[in-house]
């Protein structure tokens, strides 16, 4: 081999070793997820979700739960708020998971779902320290949230920015977000916030959010749904549950006249029938009377015990925490497009019925059967 020959190798080398860096490059960003329900990524999420801030026993031996081998964990948050956390996972995909804890065996962790009042869907919390967190999840005007895991959101959005800047920066371009349980009800609203501040230019508008809240209560009212089911339409947010799960079905619900778009029949009805002859006016006032006055009194009743009662044990472990004036209203709906996960007669077998354990159909374990189903 000539003496021009050797000089050129390492130079040769060297171009190729840069069009293949290049290439790599360029197939992980061309890489992206795709809208739709997938079992496969949903199998691949819950081994994540499962592992997110639990014990190991939570899934290891009769609970045993395979690790995934695509997502590795890189980042586990501290303990904030009524003690929440996240997790980052990520693969060589150009894919990372931000994974929302659920609850804990813990009064404090139980807080952040009894304290379920709503607020607005747009204001400002002030976290212990005067740390004011302006927030938006909805753009509708009558869209309000569960007070509780809206703080969460506020704790767990401040740690989870930074993390999302390093990540753009390295190249990551999709966002799977998930959580069970508080978990999923806490990962809808971090999904509407993250979508907000795309529209703010907090973080690149290129992110692909897609989310799988599974096991999740509800977290809002109907105009939170209709803004967040508008914002993910397509096949990018699905609500995943077992239908013999009870916990998707909380907090309890009650809907009043109020609770209805301004143009409706009640508005007037007094007017209406005011207007109607006696005895028929006196008859139709004592029925309307007795059908309107317990909603609202149940509404009034569970704003005062899990609204203001309890937002006082709340502001007992955070003390200076400020939140907006409740919404009256404890209309809650069922957000995101929904997957029914149907318990066969080898589920049954396994995880058969059992009223002294009310949770049995509400863990990882029986969810991830059912998916792999």
């Amino acid at each position: 081999m000539n003496s021009i020959a050797i000089r050129r190798r390492p130079y040769l080398t060297a171009c190729l070793a840069a069009l293949t860096g290049i290439l790599f490059s360029f197939s992980i960003q061309a890489q992206s997820l795709l809208p739709g329900y997938n079992p496969t990524e949903l199998s691949d999420i819950l081994m994540v979700s499962v592992r997110t801030g639990s014990g190991s026993s939570y899934y290891s031996d009769s609970n045993y739960v395979a690790a995934s081998t695509r997502f590795q964990r890189v980042y586990r948050s501290p303990e904030m708020g009524l003690l929440n956390l996240w997790e980052l996972w990520t693969d060589n995909r150009n894919t990372a998971i931000i994974s929302v804890r659920g609850t804990l065996p813990n009064p404090d962790s139980w807080l952040s779902n009894f304290y379920s009042a709503m607020i607005p869907a747009k204001g400002e919390i002030i976290l212990p320290g005067n740390d004011t967190v302006p927030y938006q999840v909805a753009d509708h005007p009558q869209a309000a949230v569960h007070v509780g895991w809206m703080i969460s959101t506020a704790y767990l959005g401040k740690d989870i920015l930074p993390r999302l800047d390093s990540l753009y920066k390295k190249g990551y371009r999709n966002l799977l977000i998930t959580g069970h349980s508080q978990g999923g009800g806490i990962s809808y609203l971090l999904t509407a916030h993250l979508r907000q501040w795309q529209k703010q230019q907090k973080i690149a508008w290129d992110w692909q959010i897609k989310t799988y809240s599974t096991a999740a209560p509800k977290p809002g009212n109907v105009y939170f749904a209709y803004d967040y089911e508008a914002a993910t339409r397509g096949g990018w947010a699905f609500n995943v549950v077992n239908a013999i799960d009870w916990v998707p079905e909380m907090p309890i619900t009650v809907q009043t006249v109020g609770d209805f778009n301004q143009i409706n029949p009640f508005t007037n009805a007094k007017d209406i029938i005011g207007k109607q002859k006696f005895p028929t006016n006196w008859a139709l006032r004592y029925m309307y009377n007795r059908l309107d006055k317990p909603t609202r009194r149940a509404e009034k009743n569970f704003e005062k015990y899990l609204g203001k009662i309890m937002g006082k044990r709340v502001s007992d472990k955070l003390v200076g925490l400020q939140v907006p004036p409740f919404v009256h209203t404890i209309n809650y709906a069922r957000v995101g497009e929904t997957i029914v996960l149907r318990p066969d007669e080898g589920y049954h077998t396994r995880f058969p019925d059992n009223p002294d354990k009310i949770f049995v159909h509400h863990f990882h374990q029986p969810y991830i059967y059912l998916v792999n189903k």
